[in-house]
């Protein structure tokens, strides 16, 4: 980030079940980070078949009630796919569909393999079966993975970077292209059911709100390897990074929307406070 460059962040849920501790201290973490800079927020709800409108409202009325102000309009990545069809569009050449479902994968890995499968940030690595598969062939039920052997080769880089705040400052991270190939491998850029990926809709997203600060979770570190290979390749600047802690339950396990226990809703509807919730995850009033 350009020295004395106005800090862009954002917090970005999925609407697929009620915000939790977690979600509070994310939202906190990020709205903080832009202090006194630009806060936004983005509903990245791709995922049409887990989306619900009633907890995208949810998500507004948590956030308000923890006394966050974002700027308007709000950015919604359902209206945002003929952007994510354009990425793509210039990624074409070095990507290839691909057949394979996780069973595939699966069987594919394990023989004769008898020691645990590899996994990278998004489950097991691909291990390239429909590597050589041109996009002229790409079936209806093909998902796109990029090439990553490929996109290296196309940026002419042994290795990439980047910074955090929170992890490191002051100095790079670094990945190389052999780490990346074995510990992450061939990626999904887009998927049969959303028409894009993740990844792909995120790196868009924050080149186009010019996000120069992005704050997340310790577990997406290894995912931020994948942003920032494709903001290479789309030519977009890589932005600061500041990767958090997590908020865990008292047996150590990440929180998930799943355990509407520790909802944010929950403790509004006891009456707890803003400042009882900030209290909770670690953050002075």
């Amino acid at each position: 980030m350009a020295g004395g460059a106005v800090r862009r962040t954002r917090f970005a849920p999925s609407p697929t079940g009620l915000l939790h501790l977690g979600h509070a201290y994310a939202a906190c973490i990020a709205a903080r980070s832009a202090s006194p800079g630009e806060f936004l927020l983005r509903i990245e709800d791709i995922d049409r078949d887990r989306c619900k409108p009633k907890f995208e409202t949810t998500i507004y009325e948590d956030l308000d009630w923890l006394g966050l102000n974002w700027q308007h309009p709000v950015l919604k990545q359902s209206d945002r796919m003929a952007a994510y069809g354009k990425a793509l569009k210039r990624l074409d050449s070095l990507c290839y569909p691909c057949r394979c479902r996780r069973g595939d994968i699966r069987a594919a890995l394990s023989a004769p393999q008898e020691h645990a499968l590899p996994a990278g940030p998004d489950g097991l690595i691909y291990p390239g079966t429909c590597r050589g598969r041109s996009m002229a062939g790409i079936g209806s039920e093909d998902v796109i993975r990029l090439d990553v052997a490929r996109a290296f080769d196309a940026l002419g880089l042994d290795r990439l970077t980047f910074r955090d705040e929170a992890i490191m400052p002051g100095h790079d991270h670094n990945l190389s292209r052999e780490e990346f190939l074995n510990g992450i491998g061939d990626v999904i850029l887009s998927r049969r059911s959303m028409g894009t990926s993740y990844h792909l809709a995120v790196v868009v997203d924050d080149a186009m709100q010019r996000i120069n600060v992005i704050t997340r979770g310790k577990d997406l570190f290894d995912s931020t390897w994948i942003h920032v290979l494709l903001q290479k390749l789309l030519d977009y600047p890589t932005p600061l990074y500041h990767h958090h802690r997590l908020i865990r339950d008292s047996h150590g396990r990440r929180l998930a929307k799943r355990d509407d226990a520790r909802a944010i809703r929950h403790y509004r509807e006891e009456g707890l406070t803003s400042d009882d919730i900030r209290l909770m995850i670690g953050l002075t009033p």
